[in-house]
């Protein structure tokens, strides 16, 4: 994980990107906001929205988590639940203040993270994952990986997959990925989120459920890594 510049007083905005929302948090604050998002979503409109959202808020430094590759702190492949126009694009000039970007599943991760060796799955409009090792963040992307001819584990395990197969059958799918996943990865425990965590009944083996908290503290550790791991009650508005 990057060290990040002493910016404890700074006051961090979280904006968390999703396919069905965008979602916000300033540093000090309780209480998330929200906008929907979609396909035809841009980045020029996910800006606009963000400062609509946040007019009253004041903010130095900002975190986002993208739902796509990241590479040196920018998007390096369009998302593929939003509309294009996000490689390429200059966040820090669009919002005028310093920006870092990590994948929203490692940015997630990271805020979930406890040490050693951890596997997060976000099951949500598509399949997130990271890898986090000794603090050091390894952004995937697991769902891309061919299920079959027709199918990734994205179309397998994401909201499209559950709709297809139906909750019980999305359940021993789900049960099925994570169990190979572990046997291929080794990690000391896995986390799964995402929205469509809550419809699992039961949890496989050595898995933890993600808090919905999580993202939005790992967007805060991306600028201040001495930030606790957040309690359930951390934050009071984030179902």
């Amino acid at each position: 994980m990057t060290s990040p510049r002493k910016t404890t007083r700074a006051k961090i905005l979280v904006i968390d990107i999703g396919g069905s929302h965008v979602k916000c948090l300033l540093s000090g604050e309780a209480t998330r906001r929200r906008f929907s998002s979609g396909p035809g979503l841009t980045p020029q409109q996910m800006v606009q929205g963000v400062l609509d959202l946040a007019a009253d808020w004041h903010f130095d430094v900002i975190s986002i988590g993208y739902p796509g590759v990241v590479r040196q702190g920018a998007p390096a492949r369009e998302p593929r639940h939003l509309a294009p126009g996000w490689v390429g694009f200059d966040f820090e000039a669009a919002f005028g203040r310093p920006v870092r970007i990590v994948n929203d599943a490692a940015m997630q991760a990271l805020g979930g993270y406890r040490g050693g060796k951890m596997l997060f799955l976000g099951l949500g409009t598509g399949l997130g994952s990271a890898l986090i090792v000794d603090g050091h963040i390894v952004a995937m992307e697991l769902g891309h990986l061919r299920r079959s001819r027709r199918h990734d584990y994205e179309d397998l395990l994401g909201k499209r997959g559950c709709k297809r197969l139906g909750k019980r059958k999305w359940r021993r799918k789900v049960h099925a990925v994570v169990g190979g996943f572990s046997a291929a990865l080794l990690p000391d425990e896995i986390v799964v989120g995402g929205g469509q965590a809550d419809r699992l009944k039961e949890l496989p083996p050595r898995t933890r459920r993600g808090s919905n908290a999580d993202a939005l503290l790992g967007g805060f550790r991306l600028w201040d890594e001495s930030l606790p791991t957040p309690s359930a009650n951390t934050y009071k508005d984030l179902t």
